[in-house]
């Protein structure tokens, strides 16, 4: 397996915006063979747990949008997906084995929610123009990061019920939680 991380400042989508970000990730997707790919707003601590807060903490369970990046790849991905993300990049074997790109498109209905073909057998799905934190004080629960989220559950890469699962900061009830917010 190989892994590409890169990351943006918020500032860039700000002043770029949206489609220019997702212009840029489709020129640098075209040239990977990739199984899958994400974009998103995520909280990169590249440390480990060293700058995790409790606010910080606090702001991930409230916001499950953010996703949380400790900087290290994961052992046990593989073709696996991470997660449910703004841009969700999917290729084989994931995109073969959900039927394909029509087969996909016929699973999502949230209007937000567009499956663009890439080469036929690489695709993205878009969770709405601009990347979403979400607010569940609020009720913005993201109820289009969920449907996909229930589409992609049997490829999703957290070894869930792994004894060695966590997220640090969390407890392991918050940590299952955390990382099944778009699942329940």
């Amino acid at each position: 397996m190989s892994y590409l991380a890169g990351t943006l400042p918020t500032e860039y989508i700000e002043e770029h915006g949206p489609a220019a970000v997702k212009e840029l990730l489709l020129d640098l997707a075209s040239g990977l063979h990739f199984a899958s790919g994400h974009a998103g707003l995520s909280f990169d601590s590249l440390v480990g747990d060293v700058f995790f807060t409790p606010r910080i903490r606090t702001e991930l369970l409230r916001h499950p949008g953010i996703s949380l990046n400790h900087g290290s790849i994961p052992d046990w991905m593989g073709t696996r997906v991470d997660g449910v993300h703004w841009l969700n990049f999917l290729g084989p074997p994931v995109l073969q084995e959900l039927g394909g790109v029509s087969a996909l498109r016929s699973r999502l209905h949230s209007p937000e929610t567009t499956v663009q073909d890439i080469d036929g057998t690489r695709a993205v799905v878009s969770l709405g123009d601009w990347p979403e934190a979400g607010d569940l004080t609020q009720g913005n629960s993201l109820p289009a990061y969920r449907e996909l989220g229930r589409v992609l559950e049997p490829w999703l890469n957290k070894p869930f019920n792994a004894p060695r699962f966590r997220v640090e900061g969390f407890t392991p009830e918050e940590a299952l939680s955390w990382a099944r917010r778009f699942l329940d």
